[in-house]
């Protein structure tokens, strides 16, 4: 089974506000709201691509209850934890001539609810994958995901972690699958400027060097580059298309490849269609599907740098 872990989800709240203006009163031209967090993008995608997961986490208030209502809508199943403190958060993502962000802070999370979330994860057992995916929420130490890592690994649980700073440092001795920092995330733990594809490839090599196995670096527009386990570095440009909606393309990379390795075990394939994912989510005002996914995948060819 595939579980994803979003310690601090959110509802999305997607305005569309043409020449939107300071000072201003504007309004909007089309409203939605979506479940949000790294890992519930994660278990969304994979549902479109056939794979079902669980997704597991912390919820607060009138707003985390929402959350729950509209995951369970879309079919996803959930082990959500309530927490007392604070509110899910309500991230705002207004699109306009350009697209502008505004999250929130989330709840506060205790030390007991942390244990009853280690508690739920006991259940994962040898073979399943656990995604841990987004920023930790208050209250939540900077080494928590190396921690859940460290505990499911002795079951043999493969790990996929796609976090930042020090959270993500913080686990890379415990050896997780595959990490996926974007360029600005691995820039901030680079000591030089990441300029090219070759330097770009000697930070990602560097992460391995303290423990990842498999490390993908997405590059918006340009792509990705995957620094494999077998030790070879891919880089693979995105397929042609017209942007509409960043928003979890880095997750649909994710999903992508890890449903591909699954069916495959095949680590340069199932990059090429974790792009080919990635890409379809930014080209759709909606995550990418299957039928998606397998045309623009044609379209990629991994070049091998290293």
């Amino acid at each position: 089974m595939i579980h994803t872990l979003t310690l601090n989800p959110s509802l999305d709240y997607i305005a569309e506000c043409p020449h939107f203006t300071l000072s201003a009163t504007n309004r909007t031209t089309g409203e939605t709201i979506y479940p949000g967090g790294k890992g519930i993008n994660v278990s969304l995608v994979l549902k479109n691509l056939g794979y079902s997961s669980i997704t597991h986490g912390f919820i607060a208030g009138f707003t985390g209850q929402a959350l729950v209502s509209l995951l369970e809508q879309t079919g996803l199943q959930t082990d959500m934890i309530s927490v007392s403190e604070g509110l899910t958060r309500i991230n705002v993502k207004l699109r306009s001539d350009t697209e502008t962000e505004l999250n929130g802070i989330g709840p506060y999370v205790s030390a007991s609810s942390l244990q009853l979330l280690m508690n739920h994860l006991e259940e994962l057992v040898e073979g399943d994958i656990l995604v841990l995916s987004g920023s930790l929420p208050q209250g939540v130490p900077a080494d928590f995901y190396a921690t859940v890592i460290q505990k499911v690994s002795s079951r043999n649980v493969r790990t996929i972690v796609d976090t930042s700073g020090q959270s993500l440092l913080n686990t890379l001795t415990c050896h997780p699958f595959l990490i996926k920092p974007n360029l600005a995330e691995l820039q901030q733990l680079s000591d030089h400027p990441l300029t090219d594809h070759e330097t770009i490839a000697g930070a990602a090599v560097a992460l391995q060097k303290q423990g990842a196995r498999n490390v993908i670096v997405s590059l918006g527009k340009d792509g990705a580059l995957f620094a494999c386990m077998d030790g070879s570095v891919y880089q693979a440009d995105a397929p042609s298309g017209t942007l509409v909606n960043s928003v979890g393309a880095g997750d649909s990379l994710v999903a992508g490849f890890l449903a591909a390795y699954l069916e495959t075990e095949d680590p340069v394939n199932a990059f090429c269609y974790g792009v080919a994912c990635g890409s379809g989510s930014a080209f759709s005002s909606s995550f990418v599907t299957r039928t998606e996914a397998d045309a623009l995948v044609q379209s990629i060819t991994p070049r091998k740098i290293r």
